[in-house]
């Protein structure tokens, strides 16, 4: 919101172990958010008919700056009017009733036309990534700890883009100065808590997996054999299939999920650039990727067929919409997988079954011709595309928001949603005014408890 709006509130911090980790709930303003009314959903064949929307909470306003900085002194020196938000990118259980781990994307960031082309802006450069622990009470969504992303050395992990010429190039919030890239930074999007009580993460850059201790330090970042990345200010080790160097640009891991046995799993948002953009853009067939933490390797990856865009989301023609944003584990080798667009998502649940591994297959040799990105009917060309059962159709259930990023599993009948209010910036020149503070897009950050009509 503008820093004038009424009800925004001065940030305090506490010390925990030394280090500023926690916001207390006195930080999110008291702006109430009037719950959706509970409603029936008119799916046509499946979808999970009647499932229902049977709460919703908003996160109130709370300054980036005073928040960055109260987790790491000095971080952001001009939030330029926004608040928090981001932390839609993923949601997790933390326990206790009504408690998630959340996770912030890179931060604020937009695209502006300059002489015809886009330009990546960052209008808060100097943002922190975190890990942000939220409690659902009523209809108020309040931060209880937030673990900010550092390097070995405790430096701030940024989220701005690692590498010239892979990564866009970043810019100022009114895209007239260029920015320097960060080999630390990343785009932080799935989350899930280890036994150690460290935590998993996904990023997109890469796209890498994210090791990451209970205080926030990267431990390790496992990223595409042949990345190259130097200069990180953390291990950076080279584990994952080298094919996964043809993801297109902003769409690289974003679900995660974390299997009984310990097993991770990964999602790539959008189907690789293979053998170009075009293919990519034009494809519904993404991976999904197994690593073990105790091997520290791939063990297995899948092939997973996106149903047409159409079909996700009636007002949609563009393929290139298409995103797989969350997975969770419902069994020992089942997940629930997000297919959505910005405006729409419909949640799948498929079998990980060993007869559909397709690692260091031909399908894994960024040469073959044609590309599984390519393929019209990959089960018709042999390749075993995961089977998949429709569970819920979110965009016919009333009172579902937009843009639905993390999904977690309260119980077997009901589903904790949270969407990516994308720190409430918009695209264009508009998005700041003519004193560089935001125009907020009003959208805001919420949790949304659906009811199934069934067990998952």
């Amino acid at each position: 919101m503008s820093p004038h709006a009424p009800g925004r509130r001065r940030a305090h911090r506490r010390l925990a172990a030394g280090v500023p980790l926690a916001l207390v709930a006195a930080l999110t303003a008291q702006g109430a958010a009037a719950a959706a009314p509970a409603g029936t959903d008119h799916a046509g064949s499946g979808g999970g008919r009647g499932a229902q929307v049977v709460r919703t909470a908003t996160l109130g306003d709370i300054p980036l700056g005073a928040f960055s900085n109260a987790l790491l002194p000095g971080t952001v020196g001009d939030d330029r009017g926004v608040d928090l938000g981001g932390i839609g990118s993923d949601i997790y259980p933390a326990g206790r009733r009504g408690e998630f781990w959340t996770v912030t994307d890179r931060g604020p960031n937009g695209q502006i036309k300059v002489d015809g082309k886009k330009r990546r802006t960052f209008p808060v450069p100097g943002f922190d990534p975190a890990i942000v622990k939220v409690r659902v009470t009523g209809d108020t969504v309040r931060v209880l700890d937030a673990i900010p992303l550092t390097t070995s050395s405790g430096r701030p992990v940024t989220g701005l883009p690692d590498q010239a010429g892979r990564d866009e190039a970043p810019y100022s919030y009114d895209a007239s100065t260029p920015l320097a890239y960060d080999p630390d930074g990343l785009d932080t999007e799935g989350i899930v808590r280890a036994a150690d009580g460290g935590f998993w993460l996904v990023d997109e850059y890469g796209p890498s997996l994210v090791h990451v201790s209970a205080r926030g330090r990267v431990l390790a970042r496992y990223v595409p054999k042949g990345l190259g990345l130097k200069g990180a200010g953390y291990p950076v080790v080279e584990a994952l299939p080298s094919v996964l160097l043809h993801r297109k640009i902003n769409r690289g891991f974003e679900g995660l999920a974390l299997l009984p046995d310990g097993d991770l799993v990964m999602a790539l948002q959008s189907p690789l650039s293979l053998p170009d953009a075009d293919a990519g853009d034009a494809s519904r067939t993404t991976r999904l990727l197994r690593f073990s933490p105790r091997e520290r390797a791939v063990t297995a990856e899948y092939a997973y067929r996106f149903d047409p865009v159409g079909v996700v989301d009636p007002g949609e023609d563009d393929t290139s919409e298409l995103k797989i944003s969350s997975v969770v584990a419902v069994g020992r080798d089942r997940l629930l997988v997000e297919e959505r667009t910005d405006k729409a998502a419909r949640l799948q649940v498929v079998r990980l079954a060993r007869s559909a591994d397709i690692l260091g297959s031909r399908w894994d040799d960024d040469t073959a011709t044609p590309s599984l990105e390519q393929l019209d009917d990959p089960a018709a060309a042999g390749v075993p595309v995961l089977a998949k059962r429709l569970v819920v159709d979110l965009g016919t259930v009333p009172g579902v928001p937009g843009k639905i990023e993390g999904v977690a599993r309260v119980d077997d009948r009901t589903l904790a949603l949270v969407n990516d209010n994308d720190f409430g910036m918009t695209d264009g020149a508009g998005a700041f005014d003519a004193h560089g503070r935001l125009v907020d897009s009003g959208v805001e950050t919420t949790v949304t408890y659906v009811r199934l009509p069934h067990r998952v």
